[in-house]
């Protein structure tokens, strides 16, 4: 029972590791209690079983087990610490509850794993228990598996990864154990439930029975999907929806739920098989070999590893160029089939890894359908499907173009069905417009194609693409086709089935949306009954006969008959007719091409008379002009047009009518038609008339849409013509195209003569720098829109300007590519690889622009990329750099070269890696960087561990992603590298991916990158997210699209069509003019008000008709629904502003227009109220501070206007706003804060503020530590302002929640906390302690030490006449810089209007005082005038300035009457004083070095000189505390910071050194030093006596030196008992803290040896009871067993010499001063005292005289004696302390005069003995008659208060003086020899041992004590002659002594 009686007094902690079972027992059952108990996830309590939590689970014994296993499941529940633990529980339940025979401990087991899982360390979890399916044990392994089942059943295959229990899985099927076999099978039917047949393929290899026996479970399953039972932490809102469907029931909810289950690909779960090295060895022989057969062995070979579905990555390069040339040469068709089933199987097992080799192996494929033989077409196009799986559509778009055109028909229809395939696997957006009018041009030619298989695939692939982009994506490419070919078209479409990604899912469902569309017209409907495929000379007789029916029912008879009369009168007249007729035509009754017809029939363009021209060509336009003018009808006019362009008299009309021409067909077509014709004719001078009206043509149309490819040769043809017109001309062109195309131009004429190409130079020259024109003409037919769109997609790609490159003519180089090349790049010898690279170079060089087919160069160079001769290796990079001459259609090699370049980056050698980079940004300028970003190649290159390759890659990415606009997903796979970049060893690593971070961020957004962490190791979880939360402030926004891109998409007509290429300067041109029509739509109201709409908002939300304003992140429903809301009270153009997307400015401009417009719409400003604080709650949400700071200017506008109004916000407003405004209090900007807090002090004028209150303390369980201080003030504030009623739901509650911050890690939280319940003692008393509810000890001692200092800091002002008046004078406080600084706080700036009337408040209140005393110095009185003119200097200090001192104490000075009463104005003028002294002292804790050695010096001089010095009375733990805090600040802040100068540190410690000297010289002041204060001075000194900082200093050693001095100072003058108590209280806490320097607690030590030393002296001064007190507490914390565990024995030695020595001082009378301690019976204090009087009884009768002193000397034992004695002569030996030691020695022969000190003397030298002896007789002469006058000055008063002692202060003075002028006083030892007696002084004094509620009192009331007591010490000093009655003979003894000196001094 003793045994039990010993451990049930320990703690719960402690019982739960105890070595008893039974003791553990009971420690999990109290410890049970306690999780189940404990409410606050947060609670410090927790933590203290963290460590302990496995010990729990993995109990030795098992009863204590099952218990403990129930006590660790609520700690995991409950604990938000759980988390932390998962591994190492996890692990332990495993190996030792997984094994119990017990069916309950598994249980729990099963149930702590799946805790941990629901608490979001799933990971963890299934990490531990799939390494348990390896234990040798099986029952281990079958309650792992069980456990697996289990989490899957009930999480689902979202939360627990199916791939590593899939991969072990079938080792389970294998054991030996069917307890296991059986638990795997029932495993597998779970997995099926969730992924179906995906689980099919690994399990292929398990034993048949077992096979067929799943395959009959899973036959068995239900067909519907299973459904998630049980949820994460993070998922409460799938949480309560399914709760819902339970209810509502199973049926419903199974109808209802639209969720898809979780596709899994079977692919995913497979593990890769490596082949390469399985391959035969001769292989490669093989292949090569000229016998069929053995070529046939060796690609069976490589055919039965390619099956294998997964291949391992792997360079593949060789085996696909040997497949390939299989595929390409060999004449046996059978091994090529068998080659291409090889080459379908390495794409298929290889998969996105295969893209790299796609490029080189389509073209052959395609080349080899030339076949006829089903078996090889078959195995082709698997092949080449296969293929195309692995890359996209875009690489290898120029590789099917080239063979569409292919003479063999077979050729052609299969490209046309691979593309047919393909499209099926595409979507809208992987088809782009782009890839369609590639391909459609070739499909059309093969739609007209003579072989009907290639019409009938080429139909296929247009019916598949209009099935997949739309129809009205694919018609303009269709525009010429007949109706018959283009239903033909719409019948395959309607037959195509497509294929979605993951099976086509989402293809399906938008089938029929574009089965619906509308068919786009093909041609207007006027001419569709007269459409001709061809120009007008193919005409038939028939289409002639209709157009002129046609034209005879528009156009008058006589008109029609004179066409073609010989007289040209008439034919004018008919024109004439002609023309009036056009005019009055309507448009949709025009029939345009009947018309020009009519026109161009005989004669036609060949008309003679030129008035008759002149008119034929004007109706020509007019009918361009007014009807709906095709390119059939323009075909018929071009030729006359073209033909009179020259004509002198009829060019203009011509020009008139091309203009008109090419407004109805478009620009780019009329151009190319009319300059083919033109250059077909051989007339200069209308060659010469074109050229110069396509010049102004392009003007006024612009650039968009030109094809410079269509006529370039024909310019080329002019500038080389013989007519100087011509070339005049055609370079005036050229300077026109500059213009828009700028340098690339150049490219096209580089080959002209010197002379020609430099005047177009001189053309070029001239454009420089000039703009554009803006265009004004247009197309009617929308061709603008697609353009833009067509722009857009080009953007997306980040191709830069592709077009221009497009159009430069390119050589084919792979003929002279040659083999001899290739082998030689592969030589062995390094000069020939050099050779073959130099002649690649030089082939490259020599083409300029070469198209994208070079053979087999790309493997070639590849090779030769790492190649060990660094010469070689920049020298392939050079090549590659010339590579770059093939231009956009670099894009297909990024994959087999790019890469590798990349790789090259890695290189050691600097001028290696800068040649690659290079040539790496060469590349991307061609191809973008999407193609860069896509698969995983670049996450592969990250992922090698080399840091030079790692740096620069992140550089390169660092430097390119912020430019993008969209990035593929594929970038994502480089997340994790870069999260290991972050944690490198090497530090140009770590910067470069911390450079990165916030570029990444952009594009996958802070929750993704968030997400990811998850995957890293628990160590590297916390500093990773630390850094995304850092990036996340800093991450740059997206780049905005194009400027006036969306509004040319928009226009129709007038406006220039949208560029499409990046060097185009002709966007936006319309923009002043919409700008003017936005100003005007602007002007209206921005408010809409809507009768009842905010109550109908209200109703709705009520209802739950919308969603409730409450969440986490804003997801896209809420701001749909605001945008709802919105649309109908804003105006159309502010919401547009204030949603837009992309440009912050526009909501920023947005912000300030309601701000403009608030007090004009302020009726519909608060209609809308709720929708604005909404809006304004999702800015909270972004990180742009723009926008930001413009939000919270509105809302410090907004407030004060409605509290103006006296509105009040309703509950519905404030709960959707102020939570969320509560989140930016915690912000890291400083500026964001104070704005947050000015706002929430103006929200209370508008929202009662008890209910802000709640929303505060929400805002205190934020896990933001800013947030949770800064909520936590405002607490405070409330407070203060509104008093205790504010507290809601009751002050109790509140506080305890307040209360629990005191403990919070974060410092400044909790100094925060300790503000408020400060605040709430200012106002409730100690009512605060009871509601506060427990706190642990030293949280306690925190809060009563703020306390205490509080009550120094109230302000001395009289308090305001009423509780309104108070409540409109406290200012609000802010949290200081200095988190120890708390009598420091600032006021927050109040609103300007309020400031005038406080100033006159304050007037009132100093109004007589300012009266009364007129000659009082005004320096640090305020000047309320010019701060009532100047606002903005309100809250600022002023600047610290140099004060007369001697004027400004000059009332102080007190005369010396006999009797005098106390002056009616002593308050009055001493308050003004201490206002002074107070600010001064408050700047020794400033932030600023300077400003604290101004204070400090002032201080000093008053200190410094006696008569002025009292004037600190009553100030002293003022200024210590001031003082201390400096220290603090200095050792924490100023130290730290390196760019402060450590010489103006060391100056500050000189200052305060010095003060503290001068102050703890004056005992008087010294004595007024509480015990707190003490306390925390000590702490400061010591800590700056070990601060090895200090050392580093300049003359550090000496500064510590001083301090060292100043320690020995405090000690002694201090009032000993304070100062006792304050070294005790000290040692306390140091031993208490774990986290302390042991040297701390030695010093503390040693400073409490040296008050022992000095007890005889000081016993009668110190106050026992108070000492024994904390001697008391001191035991209890540290009883007497814990005190001899701790390593070192001082501290038990330390109190047993103090409790001896006190007990030896004052024998039994000791026991009497044990009044303070409660239950003395039970301390262990009063049992050691009474042990230590009982052995020391002969000692209890001892007195405090000296006499008695003596006698005790004769009871000392003779080695303590010789103990003494020998430290006073080292002393003296020493050359430091030497006067130290004879004054030790003095005083000794004084106590004890039969001392011997022959022993010591005796072997020491003549010389030294002499000295000792001189040294004596000199201290003798010294303190002759010294004892008796000292008492009044010093530390003296052994003699009874009987009146000798008082002489009257004059005589002390002089004998003072003369003493120091004769060099008489020993300065290295400043105490006396005085008596143990309280000093006269200090029982004049008010009390220096203060208790609690002392120290609590206000500072009025404080200051008044002070200065009275204070002042009566005056009078007693002044009238002491008058109050003693000292006998005449000490008067003239003193006269004797005084005489004697004089006589010396002669």
């Amino acid at each position: 029972m003793g045994d039990d009686s010993e451990w049930m007094k320990l703690p719960i902690d402690q019982k739960c590791e105890h070595k008893v079972w039974k003791a553990r027992l009971n420690g999990y059952e109290e410890a049970l209690k306690l999780f189940q108990r404990i409410e606050d996830e947060k609670s410090p309590e927790w933590g203290k079983y963290l460590g302990l939590l496995k010990k729990f689970v993995t109990d030795s014994n098992a009863v204590a087990q099952l218990k403990g296993l129930e006590a660790a499941l609520a700690y995991v529940e409950n604990a938000h610490l759980a988390g932390k633990t998962s591994g190492e529980v996890v692990s332990g339940v495993v190996s030792k509850v997984f094994n119990q025979p017990k069916a309950r401990a598994k249980e729990l087991g099963s149930d702590i794993c799946l805790m941990y899982i629901e608490i979001e360390r799933a990971e963890v979890v299934q990490d531990e228990l799939i390494k348990g399916l390896d234990n040798k044990n099986p029952k281990i392994v079958v309650t792992c598996i069980e456990t697996l089942r289990k989490a899957l059943s009930e999480f689902g295959s979202k939360i627990i990864t199916l791939k590593p229990v899939v991969k072990v899985l079938p080792k389970q099927f294998e054991s030996r154990e069917k307890a296991v076999r059986d638990e795997a099978k029932l495993l597998s039917v779970e997995i099926y439930k969730w992924i179906r047949d995906a689980l099919r393929p690994p399990l292929q290899g398990i034993n048949s029975v077992q096979l067929k026996e799943l395959e009959e479970e899973w036959v068995k399953l239900p067909t519907t999907a299973p459904k998630q039972s049980r949820f994460l932490r993070s998922q409460q809102a799938l949480k309560a929806k399914f709760e819902q469907q339970q209810a509502a029931g199973g049926d419903e909810a199974d109808d209802d739920d639209d969720e898809p289950a979780p596709q899994v690909d079977p692919y995913e779960l497979l593990e890769p098989v490596e082949i390469l090295s399985k391959l035969p060895k001769d292989f490669y022989d093989k292949i090569e070999a000229k016998k069929w057969q053995e070529r046939k062995e060796a690609l069976e070979a490589l055919e039965t590893l390619a099956k294998n579905p997964k291949l391992e990555n792997g360079d593949y390069g060789d085996l696909v160029r040997a497949l390939k040339k299989v595929i390409g040469k060999d004449a046996n068709v059978m091994l090529v089939t068998l080659a291409a089933k090889c080459l379908a199987g390495l794409a298929a097992g290889l998969r996105k890894k295969f893209g790299t080799y796609a490029g080189h192996v389509v073209p052959t494929i395609l080349e080899k359908f030339k076949e006829k033989k089903p078996q090889v077409v078959q195995a082709l196009q698997e092949a080449i499907d296969a293929v195309f799986l692995t890359t996209t559509l875009q690489n290898i778009s120029e590789d099917v173009l080239g063979v569409m055109d292919n003479k063999n028909p077979s050729i052609k229809q299969q490209a046309s069905l691979f593309l047919a395939r393909s499209f099926r696997h595409c979507t809208q957006a992987t088809l782009p417009k782009s890839m369609l009018k590639a391909f459609c041009p070739a499909f059309l030619k093969q739609v007209n194609d003579s072989a009907p298989e290639v019409r009938d695939a080429a139909y296929e692939a247009l019916g598949t693409a209009m099935k997949v982009v739309g129809e009205k994506a694919v018609n303009p490419f269709l525009a010429d086709l007949d109706k018959l070919k283009l239903d033909k078209i719409k019948e395959s479409a309607d037959k195509v089935e497509l294929l979605g990604k993951k099976g086509g899912g989402g293809a399906e469902k938008k089938a029929p949306a574009a089965k619906v569309a509308p068919p786009a017209k093909v041609a207007p409907p006027a001419e569709n009954p007269a459409r001709s495929s061809g120009p007008p000379k193919k005409a038939s007789a028939a289409k002639i006969e209709v157009c002129e029916e046609k034209s005879a029912a528009v156009l008058p008879a006589s008109c029609m008959q004179l066409l073609d009369s010989a007289n040209w009168k008439e034919r004018l007249a008919s024109m004439e007719e002609f023309q009036k007729a056009v005019e009055q035509m309507d448009k949709n009754e025009m029939p345009c091409q009947a018309l020009v017809r009519m026109l161009a029939k005989k004669p036609g363009w060949k008309e003679t008379n030129f008035q008759v021209m002149q008119m034929k060509l004007h109706i020509v336009g007019l009918i361009a002009q007014k009807g709906s003018f095709s390119k059939t009808s323009a075909f018929v006019v071009l030729d006359g047009l073209v033909d009179k362009i020259g004509d002198v008299k009829c060019g203009g009309k011509a020009k008139e009518g091309l203009t008109a021409t090419a407004e109805a067909c478009s620009l780019p077509w009329t151009a190319e038609q009319v300059v083919s014709m033109v250059f077909a004719q051989k007339n200069p001078k209308n060659q010469a008339e074109t050229l110069n009206w396509l010049s102004n043509a392009m003007k006024e149309f612009g650039f968009t849409g030109i094809n410079v490819k269509g006529f370039i040769n024909n310019v080329k043809t002019a500038l080389g013509a013989t007519n100087p017109a011509v070339r005049t001309a055609a370079i005036t062109l050229l300077g026109v195209m500059y213009l828009y195309m700028g340098a690339p131009l150049r490219m096209f004429f580089e080959d002209e003569k010197p002379a020609l190409l430099k005047q177009i130079d001189d053309e070029f020259e001239k454009m420089q720098g000039q703009s554009p024109p803006a265009a004004f003409r247009g197309t009617k037919k929308g061709g603008a829109e697609e353009d833009g769109e067509e722009a857009d997609e080009q953007e997306e790609d980040g191709g830069g300007a592709p077009d221009i490159m497009d159009l430069l003519p390119r050589s084919d180089v792979s003929d002279k590519i040659t083999q001899d090349m290739v082998d030689k790049m592969a030589d062995k010898n390094w000069k020939i690889r050099k050779e073959g690279l130099d002649e690649v170079a030089a082939v490259i060089s020599e083409a300029k622009f070469i198209q994208p087919s070079i053979g087999e160069l790309p493997m070639a160079l590849k090779g030769r990329l790492n190649d060990s001769n660094k010469i070689l290796d920049i020298g392939s990079i050079s090549a590659n750099i010339i590579y770059r001459s093939m231009g956009p259609a670099l894009k297909q090699h990024v994959k087999s070269l790019g890469m590798p370049i990349i790789t090259v980056l890695g290189d050691s050698k600097t001028n290696v890696r800068a040649a690659a980079m290079t040539t790496l940004q060469a590349w991307v300028e061609q191809t973008g960087m999407k193609d860069w970003l896509e698969g995983e190649d670049l996450s592969e290159e990250l992922k090698r561990e080399n840091p030079f390759l790692r740096q620069e890659v992140l550089g390169w990415l660092a430097e390119k992603l912020p430019t993008m606009r969209t990035v593929p997903s594929d970038l994502m796979l480089c997340v994790p590298y870069l999260f290991i970049c972050l944690e490198d060893r090497n530090g140009d690593v770590r910067k470069k991916a911390q450079d990165a971070l916030p570029t990444f961020m952009m594009h996958l957004g802070y929750e993704k990158m968030l997400k990811a962490t998850g995957k890293l190791k628990p160590a590297s979880k916390e500093p990773v997210s630390a850094l995304l939360e850092k990036a996340r402030a800093v991450m740059p926004a997206k780049p905005a699209p194009p400027p006036g891109k969306a509004g040319a998409a928009k226009s129709s007509s007038g406006g220039a069509p949208a560029s499409k290429s990046g060097w185009l300067g002709v966007l936006g041109k319309k923009a002043p003019v919409t700008k003017a029509k936005d100003e005007e739509d602007r002007s209206g109201v921005i408010f809409i008000l809507v009768p009842n709409g905010k109550e109908q908002r209200i109703k709705e939300e009520k209802g739950l008709k919308v969603l409730k304003w409450n969440f986490q992140t804003p997801r896209d429903e809420y701001v749909d629904q605001l945008k709802t809301q919105m649309s109908t009270c804003f105006a159309r153009w502010l919401q547009d502003e204030l949603f837009h997307a992309s440009d912050f400015q526009r909501q920023v401009k947005a912000i300030g227009v309601m701000g403009e417009r608030m007090e004009d719409e302020l009726e519909g400003t608060v209609s809308c109220l709720d929708l604005i604080l909404k809006w304004f709650t999702l800015r909270f949400f972004e990180t742009n501070s723009t926008v930001l700071m413009k939000v919270l200017e509105y809302l410090k506008q907004l407030f004060p206007t409605l509290s103006r109004e006296n509105y009040h916000l309703n509950e519905y407003e404030a709960s959707s706003f102020i939570p969320y405004l509560i989140l930016k209090v915690g912000e890291s900007k400083d500026v964001v804060r104070k704005d947050v807090r000015a706002i929430l002090t103006m929200l209370c004028k508008v929202y009662p503020a008890s209910k802000v209150f709640p929303f505060l303390m929400d805002g205190t369980k934020s896990k933001n530590s800013k947030q949770r201080a800064e909520c936590l003030e405002e607490l405070g504030c409330l407070i203060e302002n509104y008093g205790m009623n504010v507290c809601q739901p009751t002050p109790a509650k509140s506080l305890k929640e307040i209360a629990v911050h005191i403990g919070d890690r974060d410092n400044s939280v909790r100094n925060a906390a300790l503000n408020t319940v400060v605040a709430v003692y200012n106002v409730c008393g100690d009512q605060v302690y009871k509601l506060i509810g427990n706190l642990s000890e030293k949280e306690m001692s925190m809060l009563e030490e703020r306390v205490k200092r509080s009550a120094k800091k109230t302000p001395a002002a009289a308090p305001p006449p009423n509780r309104q008046t108070a409540e409109r004078e406290r200012l609000q406080r802010e949290h200081p810089s200095n988190p120890n600084a708390t009598f420091m706080r600032k006021p927050a700036q109040q609103p300007q209007e309020e400031v005038p009337n406080k100033l006159n408040q304050a007037r009132a209140q100093n109004a007589e005082r300012e009266h009364s005393h007129p000659s009082i110095p005004k320096e640090f009185q305020l000047d309320l005038d010019m701060i009532e003119n100047d606002h903005t200097r309100v809250s600022e200090l002023p600047d610290l300035v140099q004060h007369k001192l001697e004027e400004l104490l000059e009332p102080i000075m007190m005369p010396e009457p006999k009797i005098r009463s106390v002056s009616p104005h002593f308050d009055d003028l001493h308050n003004s004083t201490a206002s002074t002294i107070n600010f001064v002292i408050s700047q020794v804790a400033s932030g600023d070095i300077n400003t604290s050695i101004q204070a400090l010096a002032q201080i000093d001089e008053v200190l410094r000189q006696e008569d002025k010095a009292e004037a600190m009375s009553g100030h002293i733990d003022q200024f210590l505390i001031a003082t201390f805090m400096q220290l603090r600040l200095i050792y924490n802040t100023h130290m730290a910071d390196d760019r402060l100068d450590k010489k103006d540190i060391f100056k500050l410690y000189s200052c305060i050194i010095g003060n503290m000297l001068s102050l703890f010289s004056m005992e008087s002041l010294a004595r007024e030093a509480s015990m707190g204060v003490l306390k925390d001075l000590m702490h400061g000194l010591i800590t700056l006596m070990l601060d090895a900082r200090v050392e580093d200093i300049e003359d550090g050693q000496q500064l510590i030196r001083s301090v060292n001095l100043l320690v020995v100072r405090v000690l002694e003058k201090s009032d000993q008992t304070n100062i006792l108590s304050a070294l005790l209280v000290l040692l306390q806490d140091s031993l208490t803290t774990s986290s302390g320097s042991p040297m701390f607690a030695e010093l503390v030590m040693k400073c409490l040896w040296r008050m022992i030393r000095f007890l005889p002296e000081t016993i009668n001064s110190i106050n026992l009871d108070r000492i024994l007190l904390d001697v008391h507490n001191f035991m209890k914390v540290f009883p007497k067993e814990k005190l001899k565990q701790l390593k070192s024995d001082v501290p038990h030695r330390t109190l047993k010499t103090l409790l001896h020595t006190l007990c030896k001082l004052t024998g039994a009378k000791i026991l009497d001063h044990m009044s303070m301690i409660e239950n003395r019976n039970e301390s262990e204090l009063e049992a050691h005292l009474r042990r230590v009087v009982k052995h020391s009884g002969n000692f209890s009768g001892m007195k405090s005289d000296r006499g008695t002193e003596k006698g005790q000397d004769d009871r000392m034992s003779k080695a303590k004696v010789s103990d003494i004695l020998s430290e006073i002569f080292k002393k003296i030996g020493s050359k430091e302390n030497t006067k130290e030691g004879l004054t030790e020695l003095y005083e000794y022969k004084q106590k004890y005069s039969d001392a011997d000190l022959e022993p010591f003397l005796r072997n020491t030298s003549q010389f030294f003995q002499s000295y000792v002896e001189r040294g004596l007789r000199m201290i003798e002469s010294e303190r002759e008659g010294k004892g008796r006058i000292q008492p009044s000055s010093t530390d003296s008063g052994s003699v009874p208060l009987n009146g000798e002692e008082m002489k009257p202060a004059v005589y002390y003075e002089r004998l003072k003086i003369l003493r120091q002028r004769q060099g008489l006083e020993n300065n290295s030892r400043v105490e006396g020899d005085s008596g143990p007696t309280r000093p006269i002084t200090s029982l004049l004094s008010k009390p220096s041992v203060a208790s609690s509620t002392d120290m609590l009192q206000s500072k009025l009331s404080q200051l008044k004590e002070s200065r009275e007591s204070h002042f009566q010490q005056e009078q007693s000093h002044s009238h002491s002659p008058t109050r003693s009655s000292s006998p005449a003979a000490n008067l003239d003894d003193l006269k004797k002594r005084l005489e004697r000196i004089k006589s010396n001094r002669q």
